[in-house]
């Protein structure tokens, strides 16, 4: 066992522990740490009051996350890291005025940070994380030089985890630096950015010096011996959990999801090779604190439970799932994992420092361990309330019941804080400089100015606005000297207002809240942008001075076509009517026409036009997958298309009437939502047809009552855009005594829009029904390229539905008469009847069949016989052979 703090140096022998000098037992030591405590003693405490505020501001959940791990836990590890290295390294003590300089710029960092990104002050935001990075660097080259030349201990090798720590918080500060300022890109970029700053600052950061400290506290705090293998196990965890962090952070920042498990992996194998040997450690005597080891032991618990169940994550589900999970394990992290070990850590460590010997030690830690088990079985309690899939009133209790134990630790630590205080002299050493000034009023003016950042957040996020709601405006006199704050709400597809007028010169703000389903974000012309915000958040944009016409919308493909923008106009100056921005471009001119006679691209193969077989029993169940696929839609074109199972049209389903079809619908898109709607089922919309996000799934159960040919689609606005880009498809329902044929068929027809999904040009192709092909399965001329087949005298049977998502189809087969044509459920011609037909006529959403007999060979043409499509894309060949 190594002591923290008695006795002297030495190693250990048979007879007892080593024990290191106690670095605690001047005042002057005492008072810089009792004031530095303090601060993390401030910040929780700040951090548990804003986020019991988030009923009534939406970014205090943001706001409590960032003060507990940026305020008071990089604190606490910005403390003890440095005091342990010295201990470990057996080294001169640093000097104080530099740690304390550190430590300065750090939480002024913080509070910079938390204004900046907030109020998105996109340089106040900059300027913070520079001077983080830099506290961070300036620390990490503290301790790289405490080592050079020390001889150090056994436990020498733990040193390497704090400067691997604070690596990781450089990486975390710029990747959230990116973040903030929206430096990440686009969704997917920012998806895969964020996730690589949660890494880094939860496992690097935070989990890297908790792991490391553990080898020394955790046998410390049982009062046992190590282990012998104790050094040899940190440095082949450290190797794993570091290596491993590296690999994950590096992959998730590039979007790599399988080189993100393998590093994350290994960071799983580090941590469980530490928690096989803390395990080991544990024998029958008494802790010395039972409270501190419980919760240690607790939260080390809740790492590995953490960790794997991310590793799970990401090796079970895409990317986008995989943030989905990993951000419902955030809560486990921060409150069973960081809290827990704060509070378990300080519990022991706290009376080290205020203590001047065993007995003073005692006396102080009894009030900190004063009901522990209920605290304990509390915060776990409510952490796995909250991290289990229950009803949302049980994890809100789960939280609740954590915070309360939090609250009740803080209530135990501020007396003794206090008590400390006023036993400590105030002489040179300790409470005043070089000159004679009083240092005390720097340690109550450092958490006072950390109370003031909160205020000053809080205030400024409250817009002035005392409903919510309404814009509000506080005038100091006219253009300049206006101040106005604009609510903003993003919801159906739509920004309200869609205008706002302001006199040149207004200072503008804007509080947008999502009150959609679907994500959204706003990005201003030149100016600052929101987050993708889920629904019910609010962020606050500060455009400062607006002198000129400006437009904002929401960024996700397609939004900013479909209606998703607004207007700021200045009354003095020019309307704006669009022209300055992107326009809508008109079908005429955006290219030469689809050279139809062209090459598909080697190794294309044209869609399967026959219809399977109905499958085995009554119940069906398909999974589909909504993303995004590259698909080649006319001879030698590809488009991105937006999919159901990486198909335009999705795959035909096949059933008989009173069969049960239950579809998994798995949302790959890493973008937008989706949804589907079977037109074959009746049942409440509500839930089954209710828009997932990326990540989500969901199962759509119907049974299918009627006969007929069914349409599918995506059901989330705009259904024009989902559907226009491939989201359909067909349900075939037999109708009862259907006869059989030699060859049944299913061909979907639909327009087809080029160009890039969701942009304005592409959209406005869709609303003036100028689509550049129409076609048949979602590629145009396939079937002219590659025919359909059948023989002389075979009987074939062509089920037809009209997707859309505008026009309809009037099918028709040159050569032969349909004797018979089902249509919407019923026959209008059967074979016994004398007439015939020549077409079979469906509008958008319908569908039916017909059947005819091939008399003799020769090449049969089939078209939609609105000779606009069937000249563009929609006609194919039935080849029969003799």
């Amino acid at each position: 066992m190594t002591s923290i703090a008695d006795g002297p140096a030495g190693t250990g022998d048979a007879s007892g522990p080593a024990k290191y000098p106690n670095r605690f037992r001047a005042s002057g030591a005492k008072t810089r740490h009792l004031r530095a405590h303090v601060l993390v003693v401030g910040w929780l405490g700040l951090a548990l009051l804003t986020a019991a505020a988030q009923e009534s501001l939406p970014v205090a959940r943001w706001l409590a996350v960032h003060m507990f791990l940026l305020g008071a836990v990089t604190t606490a590890i910005l403390i003890w890291s440095e005091h342990f290295a010295v201990a470990l390294l057996h080294v001169k003590i640093p000097d104080e005025r530099r740690s304390t300089a550190r430590l300065a710029a750090a939480n002024l960092a913080v509070a910079g940070l938390l204004v900046g990104v907030w109020t998105v002050r996109s340089v106040l935001t900059a300027v913070s994380a520079v001077l983080l990075v830099g506290a961070a660097t300036a620390h990490l080259v503290m301790l790289v030089r405490l080592g050079r030349g020390a001889l150090g201990g056994r436990l020498k090798p733990i040193v390497s985890y704090y400067r691997a720590a604070t690596a990781a918080l450089i990486a975390g500060a710029v990747l959230g630096a990116l973040l903030a300022t929206g430096g990440a890109g686009g969704p997917d970029r920012y998806a895969g950015l964020r996730l690589a700053h949660i890494h880094a600052t939860l496992l690097g950061w935070i989990g890297l010096p908790a792991l490391g400290t553990l080898f020394m506290l955790w046998p410390t705090v049982l009062g046992v011996r190590m282990k012998d293998r104790t050094t040899k196990v940190s440095r082949w965890v450290l190797w794993l959990t570091g290596g491993g962090l590296l690999v994950a952070v590096t992959a998730l920042a590039l979007g790599w999801r399988w080189p993100a498990a393998a590093g994350l992996a290994l960071y799983v194998e580090g941590a469980a090779l530490a928690v096989h040997l803390f395990v080991r450690t544990v024998r029958g005597n008494r802790p010395v604190s039972a409270a501190a080891a419980w919760m240690l032991a607790a939260a080390t618990c809740w790492l590995l439970i953490a960790v794997a169940a991310d590793l799970a994550w990401l090796v079970t589900r895409p990317l986008a799932a995989a943030r989905t999970g990993i951000d419902s394990l955030v809560p486990v992290l921060l409150i069973g994992f960081v809290a827990q070990i704060l509070i378990g850590a300080l519990t022991y460590l706290l009376p080290v420092v205020l203590s001047s010997g065993p007995k003073d030690r005692a006396v102080v830690r009894a009030p900190l361990e004063r009901g522990w088990p209920a605290r304990l079985v509390a915060l776990n309690t409510g952490v796995a309330l909250a991290a289990l899939p229950l009803p949302g009133p049980v994890a809100t209790a789960g939280m609740v019941l954590a915070a309360l134990a939090g609250a009740a630790f803080l209530a135990l630590t501020v007396p003794v804080l206090v008590h400390s205080g006023r036993r400590l002299p105030a002489n040179k050493d300790t409470d005043t400089g070089a000159a004679g000034v009083s240092r005390r009023p720097v340690l109550w003016g450092t958490a006072a100015g950390a109370v003031l950042t909160v205020l000053a957040v809080l205030v400024a996020n409250s817009g002035g606005d005392t409903n919510g709601r309404t814009s509000t405006a506080r005038t100091t006199g006219a253009g300049a000297g206006t101040t106005r704050t604009v609510a903003v709400t993003l919801k159906d597809m739509r920004i309200r207002p869609a205008r706002v007028e302001v006199a040149a010169g207004t200072a503008l703000r804007l509080k947008v809240t999502n009150d959609d389903a679907q994500r959204h974000d706003l990005k201003v012309e030149d100016g600052p942008a929101t987050p993708m915000l889920a629904k019910g958040s609010t962020r606050v944009l500060d455009l400062g001075r607006v002198t000129e016409n400006r437009e904002a919308w929401c960024t996700l493909p397609g939004h900013k076509a479909a209606g998703m923008t607004m207007d700021i106009v200045v009354k003095d100056g020019a309307a704006t009517d669009g022209s300055e921005h992107e326009g809508h471009v008109s079908a005429a001119g955006d290219d030469d026409g689809l050279d139809l006679s062209a090459d598909f691209s080697t190794g294309w193969q044209s869609r399967d036009a026959d219809l399977a077989p109905v499958p085995g029993g009554t119940v069906h169940r398909v999974e589909l997958h909504a993303a995004h696929t590259t698909v080649e839609v006319a001879p030698g074109v590809k488009q991105q298309m937006w999919t159901f199972g990486g198909t335009a049209p999705g795959p035909t389903l096949h059933g008989k009437v009173g069969d049960v079809f239950e579809v998994t619908l798995v949302n790959d898109d890493t973008a937008m939502g989706h949804g589907i709607d079977f037109h074959a089922g009746s049942l409440a919309p509500d839930r089954p047809m209710r828009t997932i996000q990326p990540g989500e799934r969901l199962v759509y159960r119907f049974r299918a009552e009627k006969a007929g040919a069914w349409l599918y689609h995506c059901s989330t606005a705009p259904m024009l855009q989902h559907m226009g880009n491939g989201m359909y498809g067909a349900v075939v329902i037999d109708p009862p005594g259907l006869a059989k044929v030699d060859h049944e068929y299913v061909l979907v027809s639909s327009e087809l829009y080029l160009g890039t999904p969701g942009s304005t040009a592409q959209v406005t192709k869709m609303r003036e029904g100028t689509p550049d092909a129409w076609v048949f399965n979602g590629v145009a001329d396939q079937y002219a390229q590659r025919p359909l087949k059948v023989k002389a005298g075979e009987r074939a049977r062509f089920w037809v539905v009209a997707a859309g998502p505008g026009d309809g189809i009037a099918f028709h087969i040159v050569g032969t008469v349909f004797d018979t044509v089902y249509k919407e459920g019923a026959h209008l011609l059967e074979p016994d009847q004398s007439g015939g037909s020549q077409v079979l006529d469906l509008a958008a959403a319908q569908g039916g069949f017909a059947e005819t007999t091939f008399p003799e060979a020769g090449h049969y043409a089939f078209v939609d016989h609105d000779m606009r499509h069937a000249e563009a894309g929609a006609h194919g060949m039935v080849e029969v052979s003799d």
